[in-house]
């Protein structure tokens, strides 16, 4: 059996939560200016898939010039779970991923890797009816790549029987990394040699294909 493992992210690949979080990052940036706003916005977009720890970060050091201390990164966590946290509880599922959790769930362990701080990924999949279907959930820190290749060691399976689900450059990165299989979500793909398509539904008839293979 070829398909041994499937790695899924959150946002844009289980939940339709990209904007969401997005808006989040404009009000975040608005307090410093339009052009932070801009700026941090656009840097968001660039780099799904990374902690917003680092992306506070990066507005502080690359567009306001200034140190940031953790107590403050803290404060704008909190401020940013605000702006976003009640949105994400009642965003809609992407389409195609319940019909895929369906068909996989008890045939090949799933977990998700996401960007999201850790507890905040759990409380959110637990309180929406979706953890049950996974054998492991992990936000950060630690980076993607990390947390990817600490589930396919766990697993103890190859990586080429792994496949990454994402939305972003941060994930197909951290499926090369890892040399796992990736299916992006998105035309961002579509010159990335890797299968892709604008949503889920096409997923499962991928994964068959996997699933096939001697």
């Amino acid at each position: 059996m070829a398909l041994s493992l499937i790695v899924f992210d959150c946002d844009g690949i289980i939940l339709e939560s990209v904007d969401v979080k997005t808006q989040a990052f404009a009000r975040i940036g608005e307090a410093f200016g339009q052009e932070a706003s801009d700026r941090i916005v656009a840097y968001h977009r660039m780099h799904g898939g990374v902690s917003r720890y680092k992306k506070f970060e990066w507005l502080y050091q690359e567009v306001l010039h200034r140190t940031v201390s953790p107590e403050k990164l803290d404060s704008l966590n909190r401020e940013f779970t605000a702006h976003a946290y009640d949105a994400v509880m009642h965003c809609p599922l992407v389409p195609g991923i319940r019909e895929v959790l369906d068909l996989w769930h008890g045939r090949v362990p799933m977990y998700v890797d996401s960007g999201a701080p850790h507890a905040e990924l759990v409380q959110i999949l637990s309180s929406r009816g979706l953890s049950g279907y996974f054998d492991g959930i992990y936000g950060s820190p630690p980076e993607k790549t990390e947390i990817l290749r600490n589930i396919v060691d766990k697993v103890g399976v190859h990586p080429a029987d792994a496949v990454m689900i994402g939305d972003s450059i941060t994930d197909q990165h951290a499926a090369e990394a890892v040399q796992t299989r990736f299916y992006g979500r998105g035309d961002f793909f579509k010159h990335s040699g890797h299968p892709w398509y604008d949503d889920l539904t096409r997923l499962n008839d991928y994964l068959e294909t996997l699933f096939a293979e001697p």
